[in-house]
Order: structure tokens, then sequence, then C-alpha cells
């Protein structure tokens, strides 16, 4: 809810999305050319798949699907993670999750900024997957207090984004000119700068510790490195990619093709060679760094689904004896169709079994007959229909491997490095929300609002 004369966090958001898009287009054209491949396949999959179709008028993401995109964004310390905090929160967006992606040799933990509640999402689902370098994983101890050096001399945010932030905390919102140069400031924290803060010799030293580091380090800004539309089929887009000059990488991240898509498969174009400019010479080295990115979303698994999914995950990657590659690909997805046989591709045996969240909408036919009863009667009678809720977040060894395969080397995980949630949370500024708990809320609210509809005399849950 806005307050009269302040433009709504969901609109600001909403803005904010596009303008995002419309810039990062301009700074990498294949966007572009990715954009044309999944909206012509979406249109594609609903004039084909009448039951998808309806799905998506009925859950309302119809509305929301072309405009989809989440983007991620890497800072370097606290100080800039806890800004970017109040940043988002001026988009309506909180911290959900906290994800430790040292274990698969990446040296940063993550939490992702969106919506929480399932009416913000359909007004704008963006999200924003932001991860924190952690210095402490860098070994060598010099290289370790120069990266720390050049991260505390630079300010990735303009003074007028800095004012605009404070005068949304102060005032409680912004007005429609302050919402614009807002999203015109913010973005400029998002942008491409070619020209880097350190010398090429600096620059190699981060380098081969990390390419990551390098890209977290050495620049002014910490520029979005992906943005990634949602697909309704995430198999046809990655066929289609090298026909629109794109070159995919070799596997679909997440869990195989299903009838009914659980959680989140994402695939990608390889990262870009890009020139930049040393504070040693001019116009001459390279940095790679930023790629594009699809995603296909499914059902919200409940623990249950997550604990099953995750032991069908880790037997096919036990299978494989090593990470998915251009090498392996095809074993790796016939392995992983395998595995996941265990896991039903039907809704009502998944709502039934309890593996995944639903939303549940009265139908006109029970509307009509004033119906009563329990749930489960409700919906064999045709007057409650179910729907699953959708994945808004991300999957860690996902993450990675998207990391990993745009990153290129041999990437090794940090094996005496702690999970560090709380260290995470306290550069932060605050706690990250719980996922689960906010699936399961809009659940309720589900059924709530279902027996308001029918005026039951008993709750549904």
């Amino acid at each position: 809810m806005s307050t009269p004369g302040f433009v709504s966090p969901d609109a600001i958001r909403a803005r904010f999305s596009q303008a995002m898009s419309s810039m990062y287009r301009e700074e990498v054209p294949l966007y572009g050319s990715l954009l044309e491949l999944v909206a012509e396949v979406n249109a594609q999959v609903i004039a084909e798949r009448p039951e998808v179709a309806e799905s998506l008028y009925c859950t309302g993401e119809i509305e929301r699907l072309a405009g989809e995109r989440h983007g991620a964004i890497r800072v370097g310390t606290a100080a800039e993670l806890a800004t970017l905090a109040r940043l988002f929160a001026v988009m309506g967006m909180q911290p959900v999750g906290y994800y430790d992606l040292a274990p698969a040799g990446v040296p940063v933990h993550s939490t992702a900024f969106r919506a929480v509640h399932e009416q913000a999402l359909q007004v704008s689902p963006f999200r924003v997957f932001t991860s924190l370098l952690r210095l402490e994983l860098i070994e060598d101890a010099t290289l370790r207090e120069m990266a720390a050096s050049l991260l505390s001399r630079r300010t990735i945010f303009t003074e007028a984004a800095l004012a605009l932030i404070q005068c949304h905390e102060t005032e409680g919102g912004l007005t429609e000119d302050q919402a614009q140069s807002f999203i015109q400031q913010a973005l400029e924290t998002f942008r491409w700068h070619r020209e880097a803060t350190v010398t090429a010799e600096q620059y190699q030293q981060l380098h081969d510790q990390h390419r990551l580091i390098a890209d977290v380090v050495a620049f002014k800004g910490p520029h979005i490195n992906h943005l990634t539309p949602r697909t309704l089929d995430i198999d046809a887009v990655q066929a289609g990619m090298p026909g629109k000059g794109i070159p995919p990488k070799a596997v679909i991240e997440g869990p195989p093709p299903r009838k009914h898509p659980i959680l989140l498969r994402q695939t990608s174009f390889k990262a870009l060679q890009e020139r930049v400019a040393f504070t040693d010479q001019s116009g001459i080295g390279s940095h790679t760094a930023r790629f594009g990115e699809i995603e296909q979303r499914g059902a919200a698994l409940t623990p249950k689904g997550r604990a099953l999914y995750d032991r069908l995950l880790n037997e096919s990657r036990a299978a494989l004896a090593g990470f998915p590659s251009e090498a392996n690909a095809d074993t790796y997805m016939a392995t992983l169709a395998e595995q996941f046989s265990a896991f039903p591709d039907d809704l009502a045996q998944m709502r039934e079994q309890g593996l995944a969240f639903f939303r549940y909408f009265v139908t006109a036919e029970g509307l009509a007959a004033d119906a009563q009863g329990p749930l489960q009667q409700l919906i064999d009678a045709g007057h409650v229909r179910f729907e699953p809720l959708v994945y808004e977040d991300f999957l860690p060894v996902s993450a990675a491997g998207i990391f990993q395969s745009n990153l290129g080397g041999q990437a090794q995980a940090h094996d005496l490095a702690q999970s560090s949630q709380v260290a995470f949370e306290q550069a932060l500024g605050r706690p990250v929300l719980d996922e689960l708990a906010l699936y399961a809320e809009s659940e309720q609210r589900s059924l709530l609002g279902c027996a308001q509809l029918l005026k039951l005399r008993e709750p549904l849950f």
C-alpha cells in the first residue's frame, strides 16, 4: 500500500526492472537476441499447450511473464551490501534466503532481494541475486590486504542515490519526480565501466586467485553481470540459441525436463570477453564477466519435497563422479532423468504427498453452488482448483554451476570454509527471510481467501 503522493515501491521496482533491461540490452546486444528467442518460445508454448496457458491465466502469471527478470550483482564490502539492502528497500525488495557458494569453489555468500507477497510479485517479480565477496577466503595475505584496500577506496553509489534512499527512509516514500530520479541514479551502480581501478599486474594477481575476485575488486562499481528472462520451455530455448548466434553452456542446471516443472532450471550463454583499460595502460586487456542467462521456474517445494530433490540431485552428481560439462552432458542428463523418475510428475500426487506448495482458487461452479465442505471435497467437486506456487528463489548448486561455467577454470571447493550466515546477516544489517515460511504463508492466504469467498463455516487449513 502506498501513501497518497508517493509512488508505490512495487511501481518503482517494475520501472527499475524495465530500465535495467533496456540498459543491459544496449551493453550486451546478445541479450536482445535472447529476449527475442524467449518471446518466440513462450508464444509457441502458450499456443500449443492450452493447459499451460490456462494455468498462467488462472494464477495471473501471464501478466508478469514477458517482463519477468532476475539480475545478479556482486559486492566487496559489508558497507556496500548494507547500502544495497537500503536501495532495494525503496523498491519493496527484501533479502530472502542465504546461499553459501564457497563449498562449490566460489568465494561468496549471497541472498536474493525480492518482493515477498504474492500481490507484489504479480506487479513485478524482479529479483536480484546479491553476493558478498568473502575476503577471508583469499589465501594470500598480501593479496587479501590489497583487495581490502582497493575496496575501501571506492564508492559504488552516487550521492544523489544515497540522498534519495535517505529521503525514502525519512519521509516514508518518494514522489513521482523523486522516483524517476532514483531509478536513473540507482542504475549507475549496475552500469558497466570498462575502466579498471588496478594495474594490469594487480588484475592478473586477483584473477589468478579467482576470476570472480578480479570481477568484484578490480572495477569502480559492481556492474550487473547477467539479466535473466523467464521461459516456459528452457529445452526449446537451449536448442534454439545456436540459431540466434548465441553459444549456450553445455548443461541446463537444475532438475530434468518434466511435465510439471519444479524449482528452477537455468542455462546461459558463455561470458563475454570485454576490453578494459587498466590504470597503467589504455585500452589494452580483457575481462570475462558478463553473460546471458535464461530460467524456467516451476513449483516451490515444501521441506519434504526439497529433501527428495536434494537426495536425487546428489545421487545424480555422485553417479557422474564430477561436475557436468560438455564432455559428459548427455550422460549427465540421462542419469538425471533416471534418478528423478522417483519424484512424482503429477500435481495431484505432489499435493497429496506434501511435496509442493499450492495456491487455491474458487471456481465459477463453486461460487454458483454455494459450496461447503472440507478442502478435498471441494476439490473433488470442482469447486476449488489448485495451482503450484511459483518458486521465486534460487538453488545454490545451480548458481555455482552457472558461475563456474562462465568464469572458466577449475574452481576448487573451499573445504575449510565455514558457512557463515551470521556474518552475512551482520554485514547486511538484518536477518534474511526464510523462503519456506513465505511460501507457507502464501498458501495459507489463498486458502483463507477461498474460505471467505465461499463463506465457509470451517477453515480450510
